[in-house]
């Protein structure tokens, strides 16, 4: 005991190992029991002797059940059954006891500050995917071929590789201010004091705070989108594309009449990650505003009412309006995915 109170980086790696050979001691485990009842030969009787034969006569679906499985209990433990209390909590009061009904989702829509929270996740929503496709696509149609394409490209992609939290925290050294006849040492502030301008509040004034904080979150997608949508680009058979210039298209044509239309699937697929992404953004608000000044969005009240205020419910409403905000996204994206394997 003495010895693991003075060694704890020691015992942090015994207990790695250990996890890793329980881990591959399941893993052969399960190899073993798809082996045996894929290739067993005695007889079951009853329900397990059943669903063996039913196995048995489609040998391929027993692995995927199999590996499978714990994977599915996972997603249970995660995020079914934490959905399951969240909903009920949502109908409960601050303290989780009482039952209060709808309430809770009176208050999200009726309360005035609870409303400017919902007008501000609608502009994310809304302008986040708008500008970080159009900007990543234009970007990816204009460096196609281009001569320094895989520098151009990294340069784009790199904040990609950044946290949120950490491109907040680098952009809100862009828009640090000091007071007047100071040296200004945000990057924003002194361009525009260059100019003549007074040092402004980037973060503090409304409501373009909203829009400086949405700056950050496109700056991190365009990189995602530029990449999807160039190799979307480069998948397009040259055929079309040869075809169309004997047809004497224009540039302008070639990019509505043959690219859009071939990159419409991974398009889509583009717009619909980053909708999810702005519903649950949280990290850039938290870290660049805390939420102050007119700025916070659904994931940040939702934290605020459930860790900060002791209001469970209201913080579980919250998370419920989210869920139910972005499944239809979803819904979306797997008929869209199904129409397309429809028509290959």
């Amino acid at each position: 005991m003495d010895f693991a109170r003075e060694s704890p980086k020691f015992v942090q790696l015994l207990i790695g190992i250990v996890a890793f050979v329980v881990f591959v001691a399941a893993l052969l485990a399960l190899v073993a029991l798809s082996d045996r009842i894929s290739t067993g030969t005695r007889k079951r009787k009853g329900f397990a002797g059943a669903i063996v034969e039913r196995f048995r006569n489609r040998p391929e679906r027993l692995p995927a059940v199999i590996f499978l499985f714990p994977a599915v209990v996972l997603l249970l433990i995660g995020l079914v059954v934490p959905a399951i209390r969240t909903t009920i909590l949502s109908f409960k009061n601050g303290g989780s006891t009482e039952w209060v009904g709808l309430e809770n989702y009176k208050w999200m829509f009726n309360d005035p500050g609870t409303r400017i929270v919902l007008r501000n996740t609608l502009i994310w929503v809304v302008l986040v995917p708008l500008l970080s496709t159009g900007i990543g696509l234009v970007y990816a149609v204009l460096i196609d071929k281009a001569k320094f394409e895989r520098v151009a490209k990294s340069l784009v992609f790199m904040p990609m590789a950044v946290s949120f939290v950490g491109a907040s925290i680098v952009w809100k050294f862009v828009y640090a201010d000091r007071p007047p006849g100071q040296e200004q040492i945000g990057l924003l502030n002194y361009i525009w004091a260059a100019m003549g301008g007074e040092p402004q509040q980037w973060l503090v004034n409304k409501p373009l705070n909203n829009l400086f904080l949405i700056v950050i979150m496109v700056w991190i997608q365009a990189g995602f989108a530029m990449v999807v949508l160039s190799a979307a680009i480069k998948a397009i058979p040259g055929e079309i594309v040869e075809a169309a210039r004997i047809d004497g298209v224009n540039a302008w044509q070639m990019f509505w009449r043959v690219t859009m239309p071939s990159i419409r699937a991974a398009l889509t697929v583009v717009l619909v990650t980053i909708s999810i992404a702005s519903l649950k953004v949280f990290d850039i608000v938290r870290t660049g505003t805390n939420g102050n000044f007119d700025t916070s969005v659904i994931a940040n009240e939702m934290y605020n009412n459930a860790f900060r205020y002791g209001e469970a419910g209201r913080g579980s409403a919250l998370a419920v309006f989210l869920f139910v905000l972005v499944v239809p996204i979803v819904v979306y994206q797997i008929r869209a995915l199904r129409q397309q394997r429809a028509t290959r």
